[in-house]
């Protein structure tokens, strides 16, 4: 954004064609968006092929990626980019100028993008647009707002662009609602709605009304009646609507050579519809009586009110899905994915590779041999197999496939391109040759699996609508290839090679269920018995962990590459040492993740997660990548924490690694049935009551008044003489009932301690002040709150107490060294950090000076000040990054720099490395730990 205000200052007001053209986008490439191989993507004044007087130069070209090159015609600061100016014997536009050049360009070297620009205004068109959109910019954007539209100027140096994906996501959510709208009206008329037969009919009966739908609108059905289906059907009243789509399917199911011969004399229309196959119309389903409403839903509001064509049918297939209970898609740990999102999983998987392969071959000079291996590279895309075990609604198939198409058509057109000069082209010959075939999932619900086929046969349709168009061919669609690649089933209790034999198959890929292991039904927790067969410590796993195992069995001696996306916590806390420890010791081996990142989905309930992404395999990949708030990082190793680091596993350790600190415990724990805890109120009541009782009666703080303020307060009677409570009926009466609750314990020992209801039944209360860590804290948070507490505060089982507290201890264990470490191998509660005496039992302290102790001290201390200038504010207000006081945050910082230094970490280090030395540190002290107890044997 820096760089963007600079650029502003620079440019605003001035700019000449001829002298400037050059400088401003090399400045704008090389400052703005940092790309420091500006030099191999940017050509200026590149002739244009095919031009006959004018000027033959296209001003500026940026070629980036196989399929994404941006043609910039620039002019000068003084004239208006609507304004037409001679050229060709006419009057043209900038843009139509631009457009000339590229309508004459070979086909390989047209634009994705026209951007016009006379330095204070870009205008840009999306050449994927037709008719008049075409000649209608998709933005305006000022120079003086550049900073505030970098993403839209992205399409310079990415394919992934922003904007792009916002119109696909706003128009397929809206076909997602039409469906519901359908869905909940359609139910109402079943005799028996509630059934499930009733609900596979209507689930049957949806997936074949969008597919019409879309048909129609993409002239699937008939390119002369983009509106056959609605005109079909508005033949026909409401009461007539039900039987007229049962003979529609029919027909649609039916060859010509099965139809009745008389059928186009009888009902022309109906015989123009074309034989679909696939199995998507196959069998009568049960359609209830139409009423007016759902005839005007259909015809009115779908059909004539909504484009099916345009919609993005990796994101269709999500809020399509959606139309589901919403309990069902909480039992089932479902959750949707954005295209941007799916690509963190297949890029790295296998998609950058085959991008980076075809890029080298289209560099190629010699047309013959680059024609030759781009056919070798077509084959070798096209004997690819992929696999989804949680398939869902097909996205990760979905745009898998519509991602290998993508490059198919780049080598289609790159043929094109250089037949077309003297060589012949055969437009009618079969030149597609990646299929839906090629993909296969797994999947639990049966109305997800119909969307999932229905959502892959759009995209089939759509990719080869975009390759006719390079080969100006009129091939029909239609009929539909067959696929049932997609099995209905229980993944982890099913043998994936009655789906795809392992040894044909090259990729696995997907997002599985996110449930965690303390909300597992019955079921799932006899998924994981029978997919962990083999390991008896699964309990605490997380269900996605099933897949992992299911995988590693499955890939057993072959060179399949996996990734899946999962909850965080499976690569955090007790999970890695269970989950990783056992894949590691298989032979796998992660190749590429992403640590924790939130993620979005596209469907109308979104769902907001904290997931990461790992791919793993049998096999040694080379360059391994750690990808960092989306950075790719290289690395050496990626362990089962994601850090770059050996394959280490923090042991739940019950003491200090690091000698002479003091050991953390939890805070004392009543199990009184909240008859020994006190509010304000109760307490000041009982006190006016029984001025004698204010001696007994102790503050007791929880993690919820440690962070967010408030006082809770509690009967301390430990040591206290009976004689001076006996006598007191309220606390006689709260004694009772805690006896009573404590006697109806399923506990042995909390049972034993209904003979003793005037003590907490565990005291850990420390004689000296201490430090207080709460369990559970926002993950939101760069600190987790660590404060100083009087030892006449009682310290409840909600937090963990540090005794013998000292500031030197406070600077450490508050620092970004500290909360780096914690972040790792913490668990989590839902997506908060869930602290634990492992964290810190295991955590390396530095070896420390006495000059690095004492500045330690003074950073810490520094803190401490800080906080006390604001005495009525929470932990919560101090720890909100929108709120922290400037002062706080220095300390914090000063503090930092100095635990650094002490560790000898060098200043801008990631926190992922300082975890991957953390690590290191640790691995260390538990080999020398464990020679030292072997030295004590001996």
């Amino acid at each position: 954004i820096k760089e963007a205000k600079e650029f502003v200052k620079r440019w605003r007001n001035r700019g000449d064609e001829k002298q400037d053209t050059h400088l401003f986008w090399i400045e704008l490439l090389q400052k703005v968006f940092e790309d420091k191989d500006y030099d191999k993507h940017i050509q200026f004044e590149q002739v244009a092929d095919k031009i006959e007087g004018g000027n033959n130069y296209k001003d500026v070209v940026i070629n980036r990626y196989t399929d994404h090159s941006v043609l910039i015609e620039q002019k000068s600061s003084s004239l208006a980019l609507d304004k037409p100016e001679p050229r060709f014997g006419t009057m043209v536009t900038p843009f139509e100028q631009a457009k000339h050049y590229d309508d004459l360009s070979a086909v390989n070297d047209k634009a994705r993008w026209i951007i016009t620009c006379n330095f204070q205004e870009f205008w840009i068109y999306d050449m994927v647009k037709t008719g008049k959109d075409l000649y209608t910019p998709v933005a305006m954007l000022s120079l003086v707002d550049l900073p505030k539209n970098l993403d839209w100027l992205k399409i310079i140096t990415t394919e992934k662009v922003k904007p792009v994906f916002v119109d696909e996501v706003a128009v397929s959510s809206k076909a997602g609602s039409l469906v519901g709208v359908m869905y909940d009206a359609l139910k109402k008329r079943y005799a028996d709605p509630d059934t499930d037969e009733t609900a596979k009919n209507l689930n049957k009966l949806c997936v074949r009304l969008v597919f019409c739908l879309y048909a129609e609108d993409a002239g699937l059905f008939n390119k002369n009646n983009r509106k056959v289906f609605h005109d079909y059907l508005s033949q026909f009243d409401a009461k007539g609507m039900r039987k007229a789509l049962v003979t529609l399917f029919r027909v649609l199911n039916q060859r010509e050579s099965e139809r009745d011969k008389y059928l186009a004399d009888d009902d022309p229309l109906l015989a123009s519809f074309p034989y679909v196959n696939g199995g998507l119309f196959e069998g009568d389903i049960e359609i209830p009586p139409f009423d007016d409403e759902i005839r005007d839903i259909l015809l009115v509001q779908e059909s004539l009110g909504f484009d099916w064509s345009v919609i993005s049918p990796t994101i269709f297939g999500a809020v399509f899905e959606s139309t589901l209970n919403p309990e069902t898609r909480r039992q089932g740990g479902m959750h949707y994915t954005s295209i941007e999102n799916i690509h963190k999983v297949i890029d790295p998987l296998f998609l950058d590779d085959l991008k980076i392969e075809l890029g080298e071959i289209l560099k190629l000079k010699q047309v013959n041999v680059r024609e030759k291996r781009l056919l070798n590279f077509q084959k070798k895309m096209a004997s690819l197999k992929f696999l989804d075990p949680a398939a869902g609604s097909g996205n990760f198939l979905t745009e898998s496939y519509l991602s290998l198409r993508k490059l198919e058509n780049t080598i289609i057109k790159t043929i094109q391109g250089d037949r077309v000069l003297g060589m012949g082209f055969d437009g009618d010959a079969d030149w597609i040759k990646v299929n839906i075939n090629q993909f296969f999932g797994i999947e639990i619900n049966d109305f997800a699996v119909a969307v999932a086929k229905t959502a892959i046969w759009i995209a089939e349709a759509q990719m080869f609508e975009k390759t006719q168009e390079i080969l100006l061919s009129e091939k029909e669609f239609l009929p539909l290839h067959e696929y049932d690649n997609i099995k209905e089933g229980n993944a982890l209790r099913m043998d994936w090679n009655d789906v795809v034999p392992a040894n044909e198959l090259n990729y696995i890929m997907g997002n599985p269920p996110f449930v965690g292991h303390q909300n597992r039904t019955e079921e799932q927790m006899r998924d994981l018995e029978i997919a962990f067969y083999d390991l008896s410590k699964h309990g605490k796993l997380d269900y996605v962990c099933g897949w992992y195992n299911k995988a590693a069995e499955y890939i057993r001696g072959t060179n399949i590459r996996c990734a899946f996306v999962s909850t965080n916590s499976i690569c955090q806390g007790e999970s890695v040492r269970i989950l990783w420890e056992f894949l590691f010791k298989k032979g796998i081996i992660i190749n590429f993740a992403h640590t924790t990142f939130r993620w979005d989905s596209e469907a109308n309930d979104k769902a907001h997660v904290h997931c990461v992404i790992v791919g793993f395999s049998y096999t040694e990949v080379f360059g391994k990548k750690l990808y960092i708030n989306g950075e790719a990082i290289p690395v050496d190793n990626i362990n089962g924490y994601l850090v770059d680091a050996p394959n280490i596993f923090i042991e739940s350790r019950g003491s200090v690694l690091t000698k002479g600190l003091p050991e953390m415990t939890k805070g004392s724990q009543p199990t009184d049935g909240g008859n020994l805890i006190l509010t304000q109120e109760e307490k000041d009541y009982l006190i006016s009551e029984y001025p004698q009782s204010a001696s007994l009666i102790k503050k007791y703080i929880g993690a919820q008044e440690f962070i967010n303020g408030g006082c809770r307060y509690c009967l301390w009677l430990k040591g206290i003489s009976p004689n001076q409570y006996k006598n007191i009926p309220p606390i006689v009466e709260r004694l009772k009932k805690v006896a009573d609750f404590r006697t109806k314990s399923p506990t042995a020992s909390v049972r034993r301690d209904a003979k003793t209801p005037s003590l907490f039944t565990q005291i850990r209360q420390p004689s000296d002040d201490y430090f207080v860590v709460p369990q559970v804290s926002s993950e939101t948070r760069k600190y987790i709150p660590i404060g100083y507490m009087s030892k006449d505060v009682i310290c409840s089982n909600g937090n963990y107490l540090l005794p013998s507290a000292t500031n030197y201890m406070f600077g450490i264990l508050t620092s970004s060294v500290h909360m780096a470490w914690m972040r790792t191998v913490a668990g989590r509660l839902e997506s908060r950090y869930r602290y634990s005496p492992a964290v810190y039992n295991n955590f390396p302290w530095p070896d420390v000076s006495e000059s690095q102790k004492q500045k330690i001290e003074r950073t810490a201390k520094a803190i401490m000040d800080a906080r006390n200038l604001y005495p009525n504010s929470s932990f919560a207000d101090l720890y909100d990054e929108l709120t922290m006081p400037i002062e706080l945050r220095k300390a914090h910082e000063a503090n930092d720099k100095a635990v650094m230094e002490a560790y000898g970490f060098k200043k801008g280090m990631s926190e992922s490395e300082i975890v991957a030395g953390l690590m290191k540190m640790y691995q260390q002290m538990v080999e020398e730990d464990a020679q030292g107890k072997k030295a004590k044997i001996k």
